[in-house]
């Protein structure tokens, strides 16, 4: 699977799109550049929501990778997404180019850096990285696959999941989310958020017998894409999604001009509601506008 991404990622194609190696060459062959601004944290957090489900391909018994190139440094938190799949058993390789950051990169990667983390000069430089990288993900893949044999069996069955989500009492700056939980309660709920222009993921972990959360310290008149995803032991579950918009400021009503002389008026108006300040502009009118 591949994902593009600037400031509102792209899925490019899916786990499940291609099933031989010359389709995959000639997708590479077809892809388009993307241009445009560098927010790796809400490339992280597209590629767990939308990449790895299995909607797209992704099996629940199969190892979860993550190849992260970059040629800059984020524009977000991208550290707090990468620990929310980490933590979920997600292996995150980083290959940085020219201008990428190495310090962002080894706080990224999974442990050890010495294998996962990758940086070189320019773009023709990456063909020297293949060979090595290649054996690498294979031996990764391999020795987490023995060792989950090994260790603890493996759940193949299916994941529940939450459904029927509701947003409700939408204020400027705060919303209510509410869900059915599933039958068998998740270990935990992770609830992500950001604006669906792009912006910084920012998260919350409840614990699995919850089945509700406010959300506050939004910003006024924004659409938010919300995302609610159930985490068992194994790995995480296929979460809901939502998108909603936060309510404007409420602006003063009713403007009223009183008490004119040649130098002073007096103005006034009905409040509106939650303004802590007012702002008020005064100028001339232009000419030959009335006065």
């Amino acid at each position: 699977g591949l994902s593009q991404y600037s400031s509102d990622p792209r899925t490019e194609w899916d786990l499940s799109a291609f099933s031989t190696r010359e389709q995959v060459l000639e997708a590479v062959r077809n892809l388009r550049y993307k241009g445009g601004n560098t927010f790796t944290g809400l490339a992280l957090t597209h590629v767990l929501e939308q990449n790895l489900k299995p909607e797209a391909g992704a099996r629940l018994e199969a190892e979860k990778l993550v190849i992260l190139l970059t040629d800059g440094k984020s524009q977000d938190d991208a550290n707090l997404a990468a620990q929310t799949l980490k933590n979920l058993g997600i292996e995150i390789f980083a290959i940085g180019v020219k201008n990428a950051d190495e310090a962002e990169l080894r706080q990224v990667a999974s442990e050890p850096l010495e294998l996962t983390v990758y940086n070189v000069l320019d773009f023709p430089l990456l063909g020297s990285l293949v060979g090595k990288l290649t054996r690498v993900l294979c031996a990764r893949i391999k020795e987490r696959s023995l060792k989950e044999t090994t260790d603890t069996p493996v759940n193949t069955g299916p994941q529940l999941s939450p459904t029927d989500l509701k947003i409700s009492a939408v204020t400027s700056k705060s919303m209510h989310l509410a869900w059915s939980p599933p039958v068998r309660p998740p270990k935990k709920y992770r609830v992500v958020y950001y604006p669906s222009k792009g912006g910084t993921p920012k998260e919350v972990v409840l614990e699995g017998a919850e089945s509700s959360v406010q959300l506050s310290n939004l910003t006024s008149h924004t659409e938010y894409v919300v995302s609610v995803i159930p985490v068992y032991d194994t790995a995480p579950g296929h979460g809901l999604r939502g998108v909603t918009s936060t309510l404007p400021l409420s602006s003063p009503r009713s403007l009223r001009v009183s008490e004119l002389s040649h130098n002073s008026l007096r103005l006034s108006w009905k409040a509106a509601q939650g303004a802590t300040h007012y702002l008020v502009l005064c100028s001339a009118a232009p000419d030959a506008a009335e006065d």
